[in-house]
């Protein structure tokens, strides 16, 4: 892999903890969700941070198919639902993650097309694949 930026970012205290990025731009402290066993403390937890990170990328990686296309989209809303739970066999914990994806400027086939080929390059769908459960949602325009 030819390497195009390295991001940092330092935990300490895991859930209940708070962390940073080495450049100072994001600075949170962490808590645990009531679901889980905590206080629902005024911290964000890791599955939040996941869900914002996916879901932008995601979009982003809507944006490079659609300037493939020549398709300019005005519209892209992507939300990342990531759930934590327990899984079968060893192991512990697993995530699973549903992407709802909503295109307004595009039909609906086109959509499911252009969010298809989008989770074939997005880095973190390339990241997961095979170890996380995702469900893609697609919403476009429903009349074409």
């Amino acid at each position: 892999m030819r390497i195009l930026y390295t991001a940092a970012a330092t935990s300490i205290g895991g859930r209940k903890g708070h962390g940073a990025t080495a450049d100072g731009k994001l600075k949170t402290d962490f808590s645990v969700p009531k679901e889980m066993g905590g206080d629902n403390g005024k911290g964000v937890n890791p599955e939040q941070l996941f869900s914002l990170g996916y879901s932008s990328c995601f979009g982003s990686a809507i944006q490079h198919v659609a300037g493939i296309r020549k398709r300019k989209i005005e519209e892209i809303a992507v939300t990342a639902h990531t759930s934590i739970g327990r899984k079968e066999g060893p192991g512990g914990l697993a995530l699973e993650v549903t992407l709802d994806i909503r295109l307004p400027d595009l039909p609906q086939a086109e959509a499911e097309e252009i969010v298809a080929e989008a989770d074939r390059v997005c880095p973190y769908s390339n990241a997961i694949r095979g170890n996380v459960t995702v469900h893609l949602r697609v919403a476009g325009h429903k009349g074409t």
